[in-house]
């Protein structure tokens, strides 16, 4: 949702025809819901690139009239963040009415604002409306409401106080969080992820880093942002060929070379997560650091080599202050996810299983690592 405002993603986007062509492939096939099916969409519209869609019944359609009024007018005290697709905005709205309401009452909220010239945007906006729209969990962020009004296009969530994962892991002079925080956050994820990837046609996210990774007031884990999700394969196929779309460092080594998309895809992105909450250091490291960009997992593996090898790469912000056996599974885990034969990936709901065992052993309790 933007509200992230650290080293900005390396991202590799796909054309504009090209995405106009995968969304409209995924509405093609989302529109085949059978009759009975469609009482709990809304009314049918025409996307630019020709295909039909609806919006879900359960969002709230709001005028820009509404949203500047929540916003105080999009003031610049209002801005939480901004990003390729625009900026995103505090607001405040009415509980039940989910009218706009006077600052500092009622509900809050991330409006998010695209720029109006970002056609490519435009295609992501829709892929957000039509998968938040009608997917609840408590591992995804909760996307209320949207305004589509003349060239505007803009998105209402809950807000989320605690920002994203990226600010509480790099950012200078925040606290650091503890090991059982990083432990639950891991877990929050991969329910969400596997979640998608239960729904049939299973949900691939396609772009999980720390910056999508938004944190509510106790620190549950939401994901965010899903301009880029698509649909999984059907039936016999194995893949679904796309361009390929996503962030440097996280996405997967078979995706980047070959644009087969599949549920192993988000199982590798997790596994470099993992490795960054262990670490405390980015996907990518930053090239003013010296030397050349070296990815996360290139600098990490060699280190786990040998089980003692996690010491190394632990963040030294924890100070020590974490389950040395604990350490040693999740780094183990990690490199399950980052196999470079996905089929020897592990599954989302495995890697949920697997995070469950870990952080409930009694083994696993706080130590003073050497």
């Amino acid at each position: 949702m933007g509200m992230c405002s650290g080293k900005p993603a390396n991202v590799a986007h796909v054309s504009s025809s090209q995405f106009m062509e995968d969304a409209a492939n995924h509405h093609r096939r989302n529109n085949s819901t059978p009759v009975k099916d469609r009482s709990k969409m809304g009314i049918f519209k025409k996307g630019s690139a020709g295909e039909s869609f609806a919006m879900p019944i359960n969002l709230k359609a709001f005028t820009l009239n509404d949203l500047k009024a929540a916003t105080k007018n999009f003031r610049p005290d209002s801005l939480l963040g901004e990003g390729g697709f625009g900026q995103v905005f505090k607001g405040w709205i009415d509980e039940t009415t989910l009218a706009p309401a006077r600052p500092g009452t009622g509900l809050v909220v991330a409006v998010k604002v695209l720029k109006s010239e970002s056609h490519q945007g435009h295609r992501e906006w829709l892929t957000e409306v039509d998968y938040l729209g009608k997917l609840r969990h408590k591992n995804l962020v909760r996307l209320i409401g949207y305004c589509e009004e003349s060239h505007n296009r803009l998105l209402v969530y809950e807000f989320m106080p605690k920002g994203c994962l990226e600010n509480h892991l790099f950012r200078k002079g925040v606290e650091p969080m503890a090991w059982a925080t990083r432990m639950n956050i891991a877990i929050d994820v991969a329910q969400g992820l596997s979640f998608l990837h239960s729904k049939e046609p299973s949900i691939i996210y396609r772009d999980l880093k720390a910056s999508n990774i938004l944190l509510d007031s106790e620190f549950t884990a939401r994901l965010s942002d899903f301009g880029l999700a698509r649909n999984g394969p059907v039936g016999d196929n194995t893949h679904v060929s796309t361009r390929v779309v996503g962030t440097s460092g996280y996405a997967a080594p078979e995706y980047v070379a070959t644009g087969h998309l599949t549920r192993k895809n988000d199982v590798y992105s997790f596994g470099v997560v993992l490795l960054e909450l262990l670490s405390g250091r980015r996907a990518i490291a930053d090239e003013r650091a010296g030397g050349v960009e070296e990815t996360l997992v290139e600098w990490v593996k060699p280190f786990l080599i040998d089980k003692r090898g996690v010491f190394r790469i632990m963040d030294t912000r924890l100070g020590g202050r974490y389950s040395k056996k604990g350490a040693q599974a999740v780094a183990d885990l990690a490199l399950k996810c980052l196999n470079n034969d996905p089929k020897l990936r592990p599954t989302m709901a495995e890697v949920v299983d697997s995070l469950e065992q870990i952080t409930a052993t009694p083994k696993n309790v706080p130590e003073i690592s050497p």
